[in-house]
């Protein structure tokens, strides 16, 4: 009988206790259990929200602002292929598989799906990075919901605690050399969209360009040459 093959990476030697301490919650609060594997797949959704209300905010400023928010995607995208990349060289096996007794509550992926980075973790963190560059309001909301997500990949089992804040660090970087990257040479073709037919897409039109009337000035409605201090 051969033995087994040894883990590329055992993941369980760097911080095996720590998630094992987290199953151990999981295992005591198994009405959350439910709730929480749902919300580590559909919580995702809220950072395409958010990048949503960036690009609906940014058409109100100018073509930087808004370069930046159609970048916001594209930066999640590469930080999340550089972390594919990464398993592909780490090779650490899922804890579901490097821990078979600790209490896992999300089903085991296949064994070609690798542990570290997170991708989950990646997208939130990346998403909120790129909303820093450009409205840091929701970039706050980003970062709070990209913690509970990586919170959320522990509590399941689907990640060692290393795995999420890994995907952080790299994360991070990334998405905002990608946004930078694409605000310097894309800007100026956003700048000249502005003015064609994909203007709505990009640019608020003012109220009264709207509603097809001229703003009335303090001196068109009195008749008098001075206008009213501010």
């Amino acid at each position: 009988m051969t033995a087994p093959a040894p883990l590329a990476f055992d993941g369980s030697r760097v911080d095996g206790p720590l998630f094992t301490a987290v199953t151990h919650l999981a295992r005591a609060t198994r009405w959350l259990n439910g709730p929480l594997e749902w919300w580590t797949n559909a919580g995702l959704a809220v950072f395409a929200v958010l990048m949503l209300a960036a690009w609906w905010r940014a058409r109100h400023r100018d073509a930087a602002a808004m370069t930046l928010a159609l970048a916001a995607p594209v930066a999640v995208a590469a930080a999340f292929a550089a972390a594919e990349i990464v398993k592909k060289i780490v090779e650490e096996p899922r804890p579901c598989r490097a821990m078979p007794h600790a209490f896992i509550v999300e089903a085991c992926p296949a064994p070609s799906d690798y542990a570290f980075p997170s991708g989950h973790t990646t997208a939130a963190a990346a998403t909120a990075a790129a909303l820093y560059l450009l409205d840091r309001r929701l970039a706050a909301v980003a970062a709070v919901f990209a913690a509970f997500e990586a919170s959320t990949r522990v509590y399941v089992g689907g990640h060692y605690p290393h795995d999420v804040i890994g995907s952080i660090v790299l994360a991070v970087p990334v998405a905002c050399l990608a946004a930078l990257l694409l605000r310097r040479v894309a800007t100026p073709l956003v700048g000249r969209l502005r003015h064609g037919p994909l203007s709505p897409l990009q640019a608020a039109r003012p109220a009264a360009a709207a509603a097809g009337t001229r703003p009335v000035t303090d001196s068109a409605a009195t008749g008098r040459g001075r206008t009213r201090p501010r």
